[in-house]
């Protein structure tokens, strides 16, 4: 079965910044975690970045959270408080953190 997985990796851009990161963050993860065709979501830290690694049952599931309230008013914060990287792709079966950490690099549209 196929899933719309979606990766992100940000960086507060600095120590102030990283308060409003987590007060906008933790309730978007929270959210994703009860959205409607999520079946996967986990938070790491890797080479810096917080990084997060969500699969949908489909792109439309993944873009109803996207577009909700709350993540909408993290994104409009993001570019004062945040730098990072953002990816998503159809896939058969959710990639490892490793797989996905390395897509988010390679593929993923870079924010500063």
């Amino acid at each position: 079965m196929n899933h719309y997985i979606s990766i992100t990796g940000l960086k507060p851009k600095n120590f102030i910044s990283t308060f409003r990161f987590w007060s906008l963050a933790i309730p978007c993860f929270r959210l994703a975690q009860k959205s409607k065709g999520n079946v996967f979501c986990e938070t790491k830290k890797i080479s810096g970045f917080q990084c997060t690694l969500t699969a949908w049952e489909s792109k439309e599931d993944m873009l109803r959270f996207v577009h909700s309230e709350l993540h909408l008013k993290a994104m409009r914060a993001f570019n004062s408080i945040a730098t990072g990287r953002t990816y998503g792709q159809e896939c058969e079966a959710i990639p490892n953190w490793e797989e996905a950490f390395q897509m988010l690099q390679e593929k993923g549209k870079e924010y500063n």
